[in-house]
């Protein structure tokens, strides 16, 4: 596993790490909670060290697993997790006032089973609270040794920019992949000029870059892969065929799997500090982590770079 140091911290990452919120159900369907946990333990044996999850994954669930999973070896992981996003009725609420992430901390840690949170994130902004004032518990939370580091998740440029200057932000969560590209307009280069480490979440597509789905297929109503990932829907699937085409094409040549193909196009771009690879159970644990032992050439990459720029999606 090869590994990737975080600016401005003492983590070293591996190139691939765990993303979970599959395994909190609900969103994803239904998530068989022993093989979630014999997954999760299993990640560390692939040099795995890195754990993204969030309250709302599962509504509490995903976290719950994870605390099951690490007890007794949670100094084989970093753990990030996230606030902000809240239950409401059938739906959620943005939410970062003082007092709706103090107890959300609480609650994480809790479940999480920990004392201290490695990296504790904003997860959505929230356009009726000022950041300074959110920014200004997460230092308390800080200087209470109940955070260790502080970054926010889907910000734009403007408001990265803003809490940036209030504090010293560690990373940025966002989705980024061969499909999704925006960060690379002005956000990507912001991070790297001032050493906030990208967190690249969604590297799969929501898993269409993996290759497994020759139609499209339908998703339950509440399954992300129907709302969060446009991808499996037109005009989105015939465009990215020939993109697929090609990471099955470069996967053959090298005797590796797509997963891997797409994930190392992610991580090997400047500025990407953790790639979040999602999955439920052994078999895509182990797809997943085999990117981390080799990479992709410089041909492979801008071939791959070219087929995306050509597909000109919007989002």
């Amino acid at each position: 596993m090869r590994y990737k140091k975080v600016p401005k911290t003492d983590m070293e990452v591996s190139a691939v790490s765990l993303g979970t919120w599959a395994i909190g159900g609900r969103d994803w369907g239904k998530a068989d909670d022993k093989e979630s946990i014999s997954t999760i333990q299993a990640a560390a044996d692939f040099g795995i060290n890195f754990i993204d999850t969030a309250p709302i994954y599962g509504r509490g669930h995903s976290e719950e697993i994870i605390g099951k999973a690490i007890k007794g070896i949670r100094s084989k992981f970093y753990i990030a997790t996230k606030c902000g996003i809240q239950p409401e009725g059938k739906g959620f609420t943005f939410n970062l006032k003082p007092e709706a992430i103090a107890k959300e901390l609480e609650d994480s840690l809790k479940r999480l089973g920990i004392e201290t949170i490695d990296i504790y994130q904003c997860h959505y902004p929230d356009p009726h609270t000022p950041i300074e004032d959110t920014l200004g518990q997460l230092l308390k939370f800080k200087k209470q040794g109940k955070v260790r580091y502080i970054g926010v998740s889907n910000f734009d440029l403007s408001l990265l920019e803003k809490a940036s200057s209030i504090t010293a932000i560690t990373t940025l969560q966002v989705q980024y992949s061969l499909l999704d590209r925006s960060i690379e307009k002005g956000v990507l280069s912001f991070c790297s000029e001032n050493d906030i480490g990208v967190i690249a979440y969604g590297p799969l597509g929501g898993g269409i870059l993996t290759g497994k789905y020759i139609n499209p297929p339908r998703f339950p109503k509440g399954d992300a892969r129907s709302f969060f990932y446009p991808y499996y829907k037109e005009p989105y699937w015939s465009k990215i065929q020939v993109l697929i085409g090609e990471i099955k094409n470069i996967a053959r040549k090298r005797n590796k799997n797509p997963a891997e193909v797409a994930l190392n196009w992610v991580n090997q771009q400047e500025g990407i500090a953790v790639t979040i690879a999602g999955c439920r159970n052994y078999e895509q644990l182990s797809a997943n982590a085999s990117a981390g032992s080799w990479e992709l050439s410089l041909d492979e990459l801008e071939r791959l770079r070219k087929i995306s720029d050509g597909l000109e999606l919007e989002r």
